[in-house]
């Protein structure tokens, strides 16, 4: 499902690293998150909707990507992520 912009504006405000700052790892993994919460409540109710539960593997694969990236970057940013998202390891 696509995000309401204003709601993505509030996303890309709370975990930029700098002003303007939408490309950055943390950024992207927590628009990531929040569609993955989105899509993940759209097939509890349309369980047969398979073609959304294919575009939610790639997207939790795509986080998945990202937060090893940072992992081996900057292991501060990634434990902070980690923690403001509320995710597993």
């Amino acid at each position: 499902m696509v995000l309401k912009t204003d709601k993505k504006q509030t996303i890309i405000k709370k975990f930029a690293i700098q002003k303007d700052d939408t490309g950055s790892p943390e950024v992207q993994v927590a628009l990531l998150t929040e569609r993955v919460n989105d899509l993940t409540e759209h097939l509890k109710t349309h369980v047969k909707d398979n073609h959304s539960r294919r575009g939610l593997l790639a997207m939790v694969s795509k986080r998945r990507r990202l937060l090893n990236y940072l992992n081996r970057k900057d292991k501060k940013r990634y434990q902070a992520i980690i923690t403001k998202l509320k995710l597993k390891k």
